[in-house]
């Protein structure tokens, strides 16, 4: 994608980048149902996007969609989301995301990055490099345990 630029997001972006959450989450069928009777799953903390974790890729000032990484216990990363305008899937922008996410997991000392992944996404998590490590039960359903070594990057 021409000038795909990924950088830290600001805090005035928090509704736009909700606004992608829901337009992503929305095109999922499987997530459709059960989104709009829990509308309360689509929140992005300021707290998160204070904190630098929190990053938008964009083309000439328009936002395509972001993702936000968290520090865990263990010391290694975890990535709490990823989401990006549906008109632009598998263009580049999701792999643009998880490539500056892990970037920031190795600065902040993690050898993993980690993800609870929607079973519908397991084929972009792979392509990305993550490995699945078996699945756990979520608010709506199961999710794929998964983690991407940051060893090599």
């Amino acid at each position: 994608m021409n000038k795909l630029q990924v950088r830290i997001a600001k805090v005035s972006e928090q509704k736009t980048l909700e606004e992608i959450q829901w337009e992503a989450s929305l095109n999922n069928p499987g997530d459709r149902e059960v989104l709009l009777i829990n509308p309360d799953a689509i929140e992005l903390p300021i707290k998160q996007i204070e904190a630098g974790g929190v990053f938008v890729a964009e083309v000439e000032g328009s936002i395509l969609g972001f993702a936000a990484v968290l520090p865990r216990d263990d010391g290694n990363s975890e990535l709490d989301a990823i989401f990006v305008k549906p008109n632009v899937w598998r263009k580049g922008v999701g792999r643009a995301l998880i490539k500056r996410c892990c970037t920031q997991a190795k600065f902040s000392g993690a050898d993993f990055l980690h993800v609870v992944g929607n079973p519908h996404a397991e084929g972009f998590y792979k392509s990305c490099g993550f490995e699945l490590l078996g699945t756990t039960q979520t608010r709506f359903g199961v999710g794929l345990n998964m983690k991407k070594s940051l060893l090599l990057i």
